[in-house]
């Protein structure tokens, strides 16, 4: 029986999900697990050896063609493969079926909406809205999803629109803070805290500076900032709850 000679520039590989990316006139493409580009690229997945099915460039997966070092180098200046195939699975695009790209599309709207349903609140009830109202507001703004693009990065693309464009009164829902600051810095804290809190809940001064208020999550840096650099590491910063919310009869915090 004659033998199948297989040339070492071929590599097959079966049940792949295919990244490609067009660079200096040329193809590559690398394999990676099914379902698996999607978690790299919203930082669920961390492990590269869990997306790629191999750490090699192809120029066609489907006929195991390898990429050769000289174009590697052409394209992207290293022949790195390894440093190849994260430029492609970040950058490239996911080869899929028309039926398995409009139920990704779906998914990651579905996800959008749902992120921002955590997020945000109605602010004339405090309470959050229901994933379904916020999927017919994204769609009435002809919101589109972006594949290449974390779900989590959309979802503040899709609120800074809503609140644009007035489809639904939306605003992130607050984070509650707590600081504690020696004495003789408290004055001037005070005074810059006040002009960022949408709202102080507590205040004592009789001693330290004891302060307990609302802001947008927006302004968690500038806080952190000011209690830090005003009290030279003396001053303590507390997230109490991440976000203020009213649902149903409960608060959470």
């Amino acid at each position: 029986m004659a033998s199948i000679f297989t040339p070492t520039n071929q590599k097959r590989l079966t049940n792949v999900a295919v990244v490609r990316l067009k660079k200096a006139g040329k193809r590559f493409e690398i394999a990676c697990y099914p379902n698996k580009v999607t978690s790299w690229r919203n930082k669920i997945e961390t492990d590269i050896g869990e997306v790629l099915q191999a750490e090699t460039v192809f120029t066609n997966v489907s006929k195991g063609q390898v990429a050769k070092a000289d174009d590697l180098m052409a394209a992207f200046g290293t022949e790195s493969q390894k440093e190849v195939c994260l430029q492609i699975l970040s950058k490239g695009e996911l080869q899929v079926s028309e039926k398995e790209r409009c139920a990704n599309i779906e998914s990651m709207f579905r996800d959008i909406a749902t992120i921002i349903s955590e997020k945000c609140v109605n602010p004339e009830t405090n309470r959050p809205y229901p994933v379904t109202l916020i999927e017919r507001a994204m769609r009435d703004i002809h919101f589109s999803v972006k594949p290449t693009k974390s779900t989590k990065q959309q979802a503040l693309e899709a609120i800074k629109l809503l609140k644009e464009t007035a489809a639904l009164n939306i605003r992130r829902a607050h984070m509650r803070l707590k600081i504690s600051i020696p004495a003789k810095d408290g004055k001037k804290v005070r005074e810059k805290i006040k002009k960022l809190a949408t709202k102080i809940e507590e205040e004592d001064f009789t001693e330290d500076l004891e302060m307990m208020f609302l802001i947008d999550p927006g302004c968690f840096r500038d806080v952190d900032e000011i209690v830090r650099s005003e009290t030279k590491g003396k001053g303590h910063l507390e997230v109490v709850s991440l976000k203020d919310i009213n649902d149903e009869e409960e608060r959470l915090e």
